[in-house]
């Protein structure tokens, strides 16, 4: 029969020992697990705030960036298109001046005689052709009466020669061209009803319908932004 021997008091002290030294390196081991893991995880965590706060602020710069390129792009235009409106402004200005200094000195063309008949006759003649009408009424002033007899006679003799028939035009002394007028004529037919303004102050305004494009090249060049040309 086996015998329990007890335990002296030194023996029951390094038992104690060994246990207690055993539960602090357990306890030692599970602390580092413990702080390793939560160093993961806050490594972890901040990289994420980190890469939010990135990406947030990426976000923001490129919102400024886009709302900074279109502010500067409505500026430019804004900028663009007042400076073409002054400069469209500048041009026409300069063309209502040109057309201002002819009208003010179309009456310069009545003052030889000689040449403002044959100016009259020229501006009969092409009522003549544009009517097609054996008789006309021809209004003008009352100071170029004697001056429209005589291109009334030739450009008669003229349209007789050129198309073989006759014309006869008589000069409608009731509704005369205004004294105020620089000069010309009205041709008048279709019983009253249709008349061709031939006075020198609508052949201006034709003109100026006309030659506008060649005067604007003229002056300032080819217009790069047109597409279609007559």
């Amino acid at each position: 029969m086996s015998s329990i021997h007890a335990l002296s008091d030194d023996q029951v002290g390094q038992e104690l020992r060994k246990m207690t030294a055993f539960i602090k390196q357990e306890a030692e081991e599970k602390a580092r697990e413990i702080e390793i893991k939560a160093n993961e995880e806050f490594s972890m965590e901040k990289g994420k705030l980190v890469l939010q706060e990135t990406d947030a602020i990426d976000a923001a710069y490129a919102k400024k960036f886009k709302q900074a390129t279109m502010s500067q792009q409505i500026t430019s235009s804004k900028v663009a298109n007042k400076t073409r409106l002054r400069v469209l402004g500048a041009r026409q200005e300069l063309l209502d001046d040109i057309f201002q200094a002819a009208e003010k000195r179309l009456s310069e063309g009545t003052e030889d005689k000689g040449r403002y008949e044959g100016i009259l006759k020229d501006l009969i003649l092409e009522g003549f052709y544009a009517m097609n009408e054996p008789e006309l009424q021809i209004r003008a002033r009352k100071a170029d009466y004697e001056l429209v007899k005589n291109a009334i006679e030739k450009a008669e003799g003229e349209y007789k020669e050129k198309t073989g028939r006759e014309v006869k035009a008589t000069i409608d002394e009731e509704n005369e061209v205004a004294e105020g007028s620089a000069g010309g004529v009205i041709i008048v037919g279709g019983n009253g009803k249709i008349d061709i303004d031939n006075t020198l102050e609508a052949r201006l305004d034709l003109l100026k319908q006309s030659a506008l494009p060649a005067m604007r090249k003229a002056l300032f060049g080819d217009n790069p932004n047109r597409k279609f040309f007559d």
